[in-house]
């Protein structure tokens, strides 16, 4: 290729400058490739779990990420297109808004900043975290991107906190439409979650249960942590990551994270689960304009609204692309993301990056309580809950991290008067102002995305000590179910938690079937004499070969499909369940009840149908939205829904498609671990570790799901050795 000198145009010298500077720069990136490369192991388990071996925490991360990509690549680079905001190049214009979320909290201007302006040590992480995933990409040809072709040191800083999504999520892309649509000459494209099959109140709950256990209740003497996130299956993999600088991490990473974000190590352990505090508020702007350009007031003066441009590029469905422009706004409170009665909105949350994924990795070093306390003082995991327990004994709890100190005569609960100085954030609450406990006298410690005030039951942290924003004082029925199993716990061992932990009772039908039959006794019919006798008999408690498990499982959802409730109960789940079982019109219970029948009578040919033969788990491909067919084989679970109150969570997905249901989300990967002299630990994870349909690691796993199975974690490198089915080096 010949290079032509034009005039006016940039100096043949300056060419060959920028080329030496080009190539210097690749050179260097080889030169670390190949370092990671020469110092870093990886040893893979019979079921495919990596244990990394680095010398150094970065080459540790550089091979924790190179071994993410072997396992699942599409979801690695799903996570960070969306994190980003370049959703909507790959995924068409309806994600444009999701992109505009993106921007509005971060441009990438200001993610390379904050990478900038990281201290070294983390910055050198990031910089191994890029170089794990390129490298992959540059020894693996065969695999094409979707979108992102190379990987940055600074991406993730778009992650709010620890968790991919987190905070941001919560911020409606529907306000943001509505607001921002009108900057553009055309009909705003319909801005929605992708793939919501199910009305908002059939989703499997977002959240997790986590439960501690004291040593005085076990038999050994040692504490006991049950880690049982509840997510999407297939959003985390198992992995454990070593380096010589004290890391010794084990449990599930997100795809993409460069740390263990729910596990363990040696000494100390974690479990996150979804938090109800108040940790992002709505300030509505006095905005006017000086010059045309808007202000807005802030006391007695009035301040600029920062302007940020932003250009989105987006597919379309023949596969060319668009772009579409925006001005973003922004004021010292936040984004404007929506209107509250036509007034421009700011939308407050945690936002400090550098700080969180700092937080987030020193975490998994930590050898006792009085480091792990030290770290929860840099308050930056905002929309988690952690319980925790340590090799000590000492088992705790602490409720939310990032709590902002607020005016108690505000309701924050409803956006407030941006313009009164009074409404600020006032600084963040220290941990010790927070809602915690720590070695509770009862011995035991949970939290299934309930009330802190229930955590350790008459020994709970006590509601009148806290401003009310520090918690939602909200139960649900798996905090019910994990209260009454723990009440009279004894001698647990792993064994015994992980059954405590998949015990099948389902408090949620102890109200509401028991009020049907009660309808059915006002006004007995003879069509439903035979239903109304099977769930009589029923004693709550789920199984694969129970009908009546089906039955109530159908008509559950009838009555949030189309039963009428107060107004009132819409976000208390629990409260409205129990209305339907105590409240509701006879009429209207046994009129659900036939609703019910007669979808299952469509879908099945009867409704006399075993849970097992409809309830099912089943995985075809490793596509980040699964696909279903009942004409494939697939495996009967005696697990259910988190709404009905289990703690083995198995949410299902119902479409027009198919007529079983398949499970989507719940318990996705579950620990067990008992911390004394040694760590011992049990762990599943759902399917397998790979999303590779060629892998024997894609679905090893899936009838030790259904039978709560556990496998032996392999922590110490001679168990690892012992246990190791392949051995090598990144690019090997």
């Amino acid at each position: 290729m010949s290079i032509q000198f034009i005039p006016g145009s940039i100096s043949f010298t300056a060419l060959l400058l920028l080329f030496a500077c080009t190539t210097r720069e690749v050179n260097q990136e080889m030169v670390r490739w190949e370092e990671h490369v020469a110092n870093v192991e990886i040893i893979r388990d019979d079921f495919g779990v990596p244990h990394i071996y680095g010398k150094s925490d970065a080459n540790a991360v550089f091979g924790l990420l190179y071994a993410q990509c072997e396992d699942d690549f599409p979801r690695i680079e799903q996570n960070y297109i969306w994190a980003i905001g370049r959703l909507a190049e790959v995924a068409g214009e309806e994600a444009l808004y999701s992109d505009l979320r993106a921007r509005l909290f971060m441009t990438r201007e200001e993610a390379i900043e904050h990478y900038q302006n990281a201290p070294e040590w983390l910055k050198e992480l990031c910089e191994a975290f890029a170089d794990g995933i390129n490298y992959y990409l540059y020894s693996h040809p065969e695999v094409k991107p979707r979108l992102l072709t190379r990987f940055e040191p600074w991406m993730p800083f778009y992650f709010s906190e620890g968790s991919i999504g987190g905070d941001i999520e919560r911020v409606s892309l529907k306000g943001i439409q509505n607001f921002y649509s009108q900057q553009l000459e055309m009909e705003p494209v319909e801005a929605h979650m992708i793939n919501m099959q199910q009305p908002a109140d059939l989703q499997e709950p977002k959240g997790s249960n986590g439960i501690a256990i004291s040593g005085k209740l076990t038999t050994s003497g040692n504490p006991l942590l049950l880690i049982n996130p509840h997510t999407s299956f297939y959003f985390r993999g198992e992995v454990h990551v070593v380096s010589e600088q004290e890391l010794n991490a084990y449990g599930a990473v997100t795809w993409g994270q460069f740390f263990v974000y729910q596990g363990f190590n040696e000494k100390t352990g974690w479990m996150h689960t979804s938090t109800y505090t108040d940790v992002i508020d709505e300030f509505v702007e006095d905005i006017d304009y000086q010059h045309e350009k808007p202000v807005y007031r802030y006391g007695d003066q009035y301040r600029p609204v920062a302007q940020i441009p932003v250009k989105l590029r987006y597919q379309n469905g023949d596969g060319t692309s668009g772009t579409r422009s925006f001005m973003m706004y922004r004021t010292h409170h936040g984004p404007i993301t929506h209107l509250t009665n036509d007034q421009w909105t700011a939308t407050a949350l945690m936002w400090k990056p550098v700080k969180a994924l700092a937080q987030s990795f020193k975490r998994t070093k930590l050898s006792n309580h009085g480091e792990f306390r030290e770290m929860m003082n840099m308050r930056t995991n905002s929309s988690n809950n952690t319980v925790y327990a340590d090799a000590q004994g000492n088992i705790g709890y602490y409720h939310g991290n990032f709590i902002p100190v607020r005016d108690t005569l505000f309701d924050y609960t409803q956006p407030v008067n941006g313009s009164d100085p009074r409404t600020d954030w006032q600084g963040l609450h220290p941990v010790e102002e927070c809602i915690t406990l720590f070695n509770p006298d009862n011995g035991w410690i949970q939290n299934c995305n309930s009330t802190p005030f229930t955590s350790a039951l008459n020994h709970s942290p006590r509601r009148e000590d806290y401003p009310s924003y520090m918690s939602i004082d909200r139960e649900n029925f798996r905090g019910i179910h994990a209260i009454r199993l723990l009440s009279g716990a004894k001698d647990l061992s792993i064994d015994k938690l992980i059954a405590l932990a998949y015990d099948p009772y389902l408090p949620g039908f102890e109200i509401l079937i028991p009020g049907l039959i009660e309808a059915f006794h006002q006004n007995p019919t003879e069509e439903l004499r035979e239903v109304i006798e099977i769930l009589h008999q029923w004693d709550f408690r789920v199984s694969k070969d129970s009908k009546a498990m089906s039955l109530a499982h159908y008509y559950g959802s009838m009555c949030y499909q189309q039963g009428h409730s107060p107004s009132a109960l819409d976000k208390r789940h629990m409260d409205r369940l129990n209305y339907f079982g105590t409240d509701a019109p006879f009429a209207e219970r046994l009129d659900l009840l036939r609703k019910a029948i007669r979808e299952m009578e469509v879908r099945y040919g009867t409704w006399e149908v075993a849970w097992g033969e409809i309830n099912r788990f089943q995985r075809l491909s490793g596509d980040i939205e699964s696909e279903f067919d009942d004409d494939e084989p697939s495996i009967p679970i005696g697990l259910a829904s988190g709404n009905w109150g289990a703690l083995a969570a198995f949410g299902d997905r119902l479409n027009d498609h198919n007529n079983k249901l398949y499970g989507t989300r719940g318990n996705s990967f579950i620990a067990v671990v008992e911390f004394g002299d040694s760590v011992i630990a049990k762990s599943l994870l759902a399917g397998g570790q790979s999303g590779d349909p060629d892998s024997p690691h894609f679905y090893d796993q899936a009838q030790m799901y259904a039978d709560a199975e556990f496998k032996e974690v392999a922590f110490y490198k001679k168990d690892v050795e012992a246990r190791s089915i392949a051995r090598y080096r990144p690019g090997n």
